[in-house]
């Protein structure tokens, strides 16, 4: 796990070299004499890939801080240079193209459109100067990985990036190689944060990399797509919820609608709003006026694009005052956690208002529909949500310890009779209708 510096000047430029000395010889000076125009403090790290052409001559001549690796691996060269950083900024550039001093400028002036800004050939308006069969290669790589990853990003393998330091707060990088742009990119929005594309049109260098070296690149990004995307598509990525909602396997699609479409008619309009356990299901995206809880940072950090009121916490321990919600909304939660006496239960019912609303979901065990697909499951996807079921719920059981808690049962829905939403009501005064 990568921990940084601490940032005592605005800027660190990362040039990463690899045997091209000459190229050093003019861009350092360069960039120098911009940066010092802006104004601001920087610093300048050469990193070498395992250079054996003097690279480090070329250092003496230009006042930078040099650091040479026994290794050529481009993801390991980006994280060396982050954990040398003393920047606020990491920008990484490698010699060549003749626009390189200038582009480090506009990727700094668009730091604040977000955490990583990439300088995008394949961007709308950005341009690729490279010749046919290497532009088609490339714009088909990022295509194929954009797509199979479900990342909005068009230019996922450009290493002329501007990132914030936080990117690189903790981070745990799999891969060494090439195929860290694609990790990188993965993490930092698996993190919630915001990754922006500058249209770059790229000006070749003089000598690019050989068509068999691509080719090489290509089939390293092919043959380690799987991994990268197993990753992409685990439980544990922050905005799974999010994207099953449009799941490429219908059944999944249906359900995950089925259950929104059902937990939203249950659910009052227009008054104060719970939902506990949130994740980033596009239900707490249809109540923006509902404060989302959950235990993980990263998927409140998702749903901040469509949801303000959003709180990190525990359900056992509800950070809220008795009776505070009109209605509370937990859907897929009780089932994860262990009883304990029903606390989980206790605290819905402890910061529902009297008359407030209950919209609770959790699969029924009682029926065959559930254990049924709860093996199936498990055996197409070992490890998945099925394995984390510890408390099992049927009809009648959640009934009588929502009865037991002094609750009304209004009604209840299912999901390919496997999957109860129930709606319940807190005994005591009615809420009074909402004003029109």
């Amino acid at each position: 796990m990568l921990v940084c510096k601490e940032p005592d000047v605005a800027l660190t430029v990362a040039i990463l070299v690899r045997n091209c000395a000459a190229d050093l010889y003019r861009l350092a000076p360069r960039l120098r004499a911009l940066l010092d125009q802006q104004g601001m403090s920087y610093e300048i790290i050469i990193v070498d890939l395992a250079s054996t052409d003097g690279a480090d001559r070329a250092v003496d001549t230009t006042g930078v801080r040099y650091i040479k690796l026994p290794t050529a691996e481009y993801g390991a060269a980006v994280m060396r240079a982050a954990a040398e950083a003393r920047g606020m900024h990491l920008a990484t550039i490698e010699p060549g193209s003749p626009d390189l001093p200038q582009l480090v400028i506009a990727l700094w002036a668009a730091r604040d459109k977000g955490d990583v800004i990439i300088a995008s050939r394949f961007a709308p308006e950005g341009r690729s100067g490279s010749g046919l069969l290497r532009r088609v290669l490339s714009r088909s790589l990022n295509r194929v990985f954009a797509a199979g990853l479900s990342i909005p990003v068009h230019d996922l393998s450009c290493g002329l990036r501007l990132y914030h330091r936080r990117v690189f707060q903790g981070l745990d990088a799999v891969f060494s190689s090439y195929v860290f742009l694609v990790e990188v990119l993965l993490k930092a929005f698996a993190r919630g944060m915001d990754i922006h594309e500058m249209p770059y049109r790229h000006v070749p260098a003089r000598r690019e990399a050989s068509l068999r070296r691509l080719a090489g690149f290509a089939l390293e990004y092919c043959a380690l797509f799987w991994k990268v995307w197993r990753v992409r598509n685990s439980i544990e990525f922050p905005d799974y919820d999010w994207r099953a909602h449009d799941s490429r396997i219908p059944l999944q699609r249906y359900w995950q609608r089925r259950r929104r479409r059902i937990i939203l008619d249950f659910t009052p309009a227009f008054v104060s709003t719970l939902d506990v356990g949130c994740g980033t299901s596009r239900i707490l995206a249809d109540l923006p006026h509902a404060v989302g809880l959950d235990r993980r940072r990263d998927k409140l950090a998702f749903m901040r694009r469509t949801n303000p009121l959003l709180v990190q916490g525990d359900g056992l321990r509800l950070p809220f005052r008795d009776d505070q919600f009109e209605c509370i909304v937990c859907s897929q939660v009780i089932e994860h956690i262990p009883d304990e006496g029903g606390r989980l239960l206790d605290e819905l019912t402890r910061v529902l208002r009297p008359g407030g609303i209950l919209v609770l979901g959790t699969p029924d065990y009682a029926t065959w529909q559930w254990p049924l697909i709860e093996w199936l499951y498990g055996k197409v996807t070992p490890g998945a949500y099925a394995d984390e079921h510890v408390t099992r719920y049927t009809n009648a059981t959640l009934r009588a310890a929502l009865t037991a808690r002094g609750h009304e049962i209004l009604d209840q829905a299912y999901i390919c009779r496997a999957e109860l939403v129930m709606r319940a009501r807190k005994i005591g005064e009615k809420l009074p209708s909402p004003a029109c």
